[in-house]
């Protein structure tokens, strides 16, 4: 199993994550939301074998989706892409800083970040940056 990282360009938060992923433009024909990316991943078996697209938002890992599978996508232009098909579930994770990069990296499962479990009903999420401060001393 093996997983990805991908910053959110232009995203706020969890929630904006979502809401762009209910638009028709983030959906693939089957209403499962997609990543549209210029490059195939090669090791596409171990990403198909459980594994996730971590997202990086405002420069913190905060939430992750499983991969469902991986579609050819062309645009108007004729070229050829990778739609990277997602479970519409995200999952919030233990937060992790990150430095900017392009496209995607492949991210083994001993480097993911722990899920964090789910917040009881009412209970405030704490701000990115706090969680990350957090972990990044040891204590998230």
């Amino acid at each position: 199993m093996l997983h990805l990282q991908k910053l959110s360009v232009g995203t706020d938060d969890t929630d904006d994550l979502a809401a762009w992923q209910q638009t028709r433009r983030a959906q693939s024909d089957d209403g499962l939301p997609r990543h549209v990316t210029r490059m195939w991943p090669k090791r596409e078996a171990e990403l198909l074998d459980g594994g996730s697209i971590y997202w990086v938002i405002k420069g913190v890992i905060q939430c992750r989706q499983r991969i469902v599978r991986l579609d050819e996508y062309s645009r108007d232009d004729g070229i050829l892409r990778c739609a990277i098909v997602l479970d519409p579930e995200i999952v919030r994770v233990a937060a992790v800083q990150r430095r900017p990069f392009q496209g995607w990296r492949y991210l083994a499962p001993s480097d993911a970040p722990p899920d964090l479990i789910q917040a009881k009903a009412g209970e405030d999420v704490l701000p990115p940056e706090l969680s990350a401060a957090l972990a990044d001393i040891g204590i998230l």
